[in-house]
């Protein structure tokens, strides 16, 4: 019976009566160190880690319009497509692809706002982003974006995850995988939505297949700033301190038998939730920043909303967050484009630009990769009348934009035709797009991979080349 019990022994209680005549050392050579290994491989996986090669980004700011804004309102100007408003759409045009909602041949519809350019470079913004407009020596704008998804919810996945469907692992998670995080008092990965959530929901900055340690940490604009972050009644702090020591006690041992990812995870989320009881209260305070700094991003202490986010978005890369995302939702266009969208950039253009600018002063710009863009574009067809002109889905040729981190300001990247509906030089798939953003944060966007059912999968899948224009 007792050969049995001993049989029955598991290697945390092998590993706690190591002293049963074999000796420290004879015992960590019987286990091949794999109590102490899988402890340590496991304990601390948001550890920094080493770049592929030369970083030119530490950080990012992602800022993703949810809903699709029109790039030919807003960023492409099509002086033709003007001309020509209100004429049918040639045949061929129209029987070249699927659209969303069009169903019958629709009319052309040229941008009601003015183009003009900016800066030094002299790239040509819409008059409804004056402020990002001027901006314009320090962000290079690629025209030519195209993707594989025509509806919202497996467009953001694409854009989000490299693949249509769910299950994947966001941008974000895979930029924490590969890096880890330079602050143990925050998370790696935050994220801010203003309004509702995208159709494609928290999959958006999941982790998909990779241990859960890498998602995003959504922070809110009310209550609580992260769920379940304040004590429960009658709790106190030394309280809570004595209950994650001993939580993780119980975890750490049963890392120890079994070596599950998860596990370790487990006892990350619950130090980091200790620790952000302190650092997330004072990142949220806003109200030690100067007057000058609130009215540059249009906001005030206390006061939610996309402007409030971009400063903190600011806030989180200066105390050493890896990604930060924002999502800003109510861009979907499908009619009364003109006033919607009119609504729409005085909320984010003055805030954006700001975030830019205060990068910029404080010298953050340099190593912070600041995005803006969306699942895809407009199309140049109007859908409905032209009294209520909106604008379908167009995923063959939309716009997005960088700054910043690695980014050589004031250039554009490829043409599309005089309608603004096909691609003409230099495209850029969303797997390119994915490879140039690794590719400033120092990683080979190849070799970045995680091994789940068999195979080796990776952001980019099998496709994918940093865009050289774009690169400073």
């Amino acid at each position: 019976m007792a050969q049995n019990l001993n049989l029955e022994l598991t290697r945390r209680e092998l590993f706690r009566t190591g002293g049963m005549g074999l000796g420290a050392s004879a015992l960590m050579s019987l286990l091949g160190q794999d109590a102490l290994s899988v402890e340590s491989q496991f304990v601390n996986p948001l550890r920094a880690k080493q770049s592929d090669y030369q970083a030119r980004a530490k950080n990012v700011i992602y800022i993703h319009m949810i809903g699709a804004p029109s790039q030919l309102d807003l960023y492409v100007d099509k002086p033709k497509l003007r001309e020509i408003t209100g004429e049918l759409c040639p045949e061929e045009l129209f029987n070249s692809q699927q659209f969303a909602f069009i169903r019958s041949r629709p009319k052309m519809y040229g941008s009601q706002f003015n183009f003009r350019p900016f800066g030094e470079s002299g790239q040509v913004f819409s008059e409804l982003l004056p402020e990002i407009g001027s901006m314009a020596d320090d962000i290079a704008v690629i025209e030519t974006m195209h993707g594989e998804q025509i509806n919202h919810s497996p467009a953001q996945l694409f854009m989000q995850t490299g693949f249509g469907r769910f299950g994947r692992p966001s941008m974000g998670s895979w930029v924490t995988y590969g890096l880890g995080s330079e602050n143990e008092n925050l998370p790696s990965f935050v994220v801010m939505v203003t309004g509702s959530v995208g159709g494609a929901g928290n999959s958006m900055w999941g982790s998909g297949f990779l241990p859960s340690i890498y998602q995003g940490v959504e922070f809110r604009a009310s209550g609580d700033p992260v769920l379940f972050l304040s004590n429960p009644q009658g709790i106190k702090a030394k309280d809570r301190r004595r209950i994650v020591d001993a939580i993780n006690q119980l975890n750490r041992e049963q890392l120890v038998d079994v070596g599950d990812p998860e596990i370790a995870t487990r006892i990350g989320q619950y130090e980091m939730a200790y620790k952000m009881q302190s650092s997330v209260p004072d990142l949220m305070d806003t109200s030690g920043e100067t007057e000058v700094t609130h009215a540059l991003y249009g906001t005030s202490p206390g006061k939610a909303g996309f402007a409030n986010n971009c400063l903190l978005a600011r806030r989180l890369v200066e105390r050493g967050v890896r990604f930060v995302q924002l999502f800003d939702q109510g861009w979907d266009h499908h009619s009364n484009i003109e006033k919607s969208i009119r609504n729409k950039t005085k909320a984010v253009d003055k805030p954006i630009a700001a975030l830019l600018k205060d990068l910029k002063q404080r010298g953050l710009l340099e190593e912070t990769l600041v995005i803006c863009g969306s699942e895809f574009g407009r199309t140049p067809m109007v859908q409905g009348g032209l009294n209520n002109a909106g604008r379908d889905h167009h995923k063959d040729c939309f716009t997005i934009w960088m700054a910043g981190g690695g980014i050589r300001g004031g250039v554009r990247v490829g043409e599309s035709d005089e309608l603004g509906f096909s691609i003409t030089k230099d495209p850029v798939s969303v797997h390119d797009f994915h490879a140039t953003v690794l590719h400033l944060l120092g990683l080979d966007h190849t070799a970045l991979t995680y091994k789940y059912q068999g195979r080796q999968f990776r952001l980019t899948d099998v496709a994918g080349v940093p865009v050289a224009k774009v690169l400073g």
